[in-house]
């Protein structure tokens, strides 16, 4: 089974990426959507001990929580965000765990992870190949700054974190440009899945 690394900076378009991916019927663990998951389930109480007053009926306010690991400007405490990542990173690295041995029992010969700091936390030695999702710096910055509850600050705190586009590019063994349409990052989703199963699509 190849595992297949699906990575990019905030506002690239990754998270669309991914989804094609699943539409071409290529499993995909998709590490935000389990984050979400894990603050309505095993992370909230642990969050709540470490935060009080950030889970409400169980679940893990991300605006309250936000506040407590971002200053007034977006300037990110380090601290309070590293305890964040020590609860939540080994719980979503278990999970992932699960969804390779799952598809490994089901004979499934491609398996996308879906790793937003893919490279940041290293994980490259998790995956056999990486797939990076690109596009221009102002598509980039006209897409997030269109999020609710964004700002310039948040914006570059969340970059500062973030390995910069050109290096990820670089380090890369795929490279889709969603800045050239969905279409076209389509076309090249599937010339991915054609390469790397040495077969084409039937659909």
């Amino acid at each position: 089974m190849i595992v297949l690394g699906l990575t990019g900076s905030i506002g690239m378009g990754k998270s669309t990426t991914a989804r094609m991916f699943s539409e071409a019927g290529v499993p995909v663990h998709d590490s935000d959507e389990t984050v979400h998951r894990l603050y309505a389930g095993k992370a909230a109480p642990l969050i709540e001990e470490e935060f009080p007053g950030t889970v409400v009926d169980g679940v893990v306010d991300r605006a309250k929580l936000a506040a407590a690991i971002l200053g007034d400007t977006g300037a990110l405490k380090t601290g309070a965000l590293k305890k964040v990542e020590a609860i939540v990173h080994p719980l979503v690295r278990e999970d992932e765990k699960t969804f390779l041995a799952e598809q490994r029992k089901a004979g499934a010969d491609l398996v996308v992870l879906d790793i937003p700091l893919l490279f940041e936390v290293k994980a490259t030695d998790r995956v056999d190949k990486v797939v990076v999702v690109t596009a221009p710096s102002g598509i980039q910055r006209e897409r997030v700054l269109a999020r609710p509850g964004m700002s310039e600050e948040k914006f570059r705190a969340i970059l500062a974190r973030q390995m910069p586009d050109e290096e990820k590019r670089r380090l890369a063994d795929y490279v889709i440009d969603t800045g050239a349409g969905m279409e076209a990052a389509e076309k090249a989703v599937r010339s991915i899945i054609e390469d790397l199963r040495g077969r084409p699509l039937l659909s």
